[in-house]
């Protein structure tokens, strides 16, 4: 793509003036991947993998060590992970390297997208305190008894795992954009606690993550009880 990076609608995620310059840069559908880190005065530099979605999601895959399999972090839990003194500033904290040089996330314009969802969010749902979220969710595969991750940003991802939970069948190879089998390891535990909400890493369920209903969870042509109820509500 000469023009920078495309969703799959077509309209362009960024130009290649925002990206020039920018380490470890590629491009998917609807992401762009680029080489970020965290500094901490005690333990160094904690690299990692930064993923900016089109939905204003950001995922950082953690490369601290080789041994290191921490992935689809939020870029707070990222900074704390990597034992910065000053936490809670990851706008600040984590960086991306930029002609050779650390910029601070803010000084580029991979958040614009962040920054986009998060004020729209702003003056949706006010039952969420200003900010609409869907925290990651699991469904246990019916063959193998494991656990698998969904992420639910999109109706599209909400749609996914609201039939999956809907299906005593549901199996691993049923992820439509994950390559998962039966054969894959579980998430640990460790890892399982991180779901998405926006207010803390490891919260176990807030105002701020677990919604009760909303245009993106719930479908007008699906007959379960629960979005039948809401589709009447809100027409009521």
């Amino acid at each position: 793509m000469e023009n920078g990076v495309e969703r799959e609608s077509g309209s362009m995620l960024f130009s290649d003036e925002e990206l020039r310059e920018v380490s470890g840069l590629k491009k998917g559908g609807d992401f762009i991947e680029v080489t970020c880190g965290c500094t901490s005065h005690r333990y160094g530099d904690a690299v990692g993998k930064l993923r900016v979605f089109s939905n204003g999601d950001l995922e950082i895959t953690c490369e601290c060590t080789p041994g290191c399999d921490e992935d689809k972090l939020t870029p707070a839990a990222f900074e704390k992970h990597s034992g910065r003194e000053t936490a809670r500033k990851w706008k600040n904290n984590v960086w991306v390297i930029v002609n050779g040089e650390k910029v601070s996330l803010s000084k580029t314009a991979l958040l614009k997208y962040y920054n986009q969802a998060s004020k729209s969010a702003n003056g949706a749902q006010r039952s969420h305190n200003g900010r609409v979220c869907h925290r990651d969710e699991f469904v246990r595969c019916s063959r193998c008894n494991k656990e698998r991750r969904f992420r639910l940003r999109t109706k599209e991802e909400c749609r996914i795992h609201h039939d999956a939970l809907a299906d005593v069948n549901w199996k691993c190879s049923d992820l439509p954009y994950d390559r998962i089998t039966c054969d894959d390891d579980e998430e640990r535990a460790s890892r399982r606690v991180y779901r998405g909400c926006t207010r803390s890493p490891t919260c176990k369920g807030c105002t701020s993550c677990v919604c009760f209903g909303c245009e993106i969870c719930r479908f007008s042509d699906c007959s379960c009880q629960t979005c039948t109820d809401f589709t009447r509500n809100a027409k009521a």
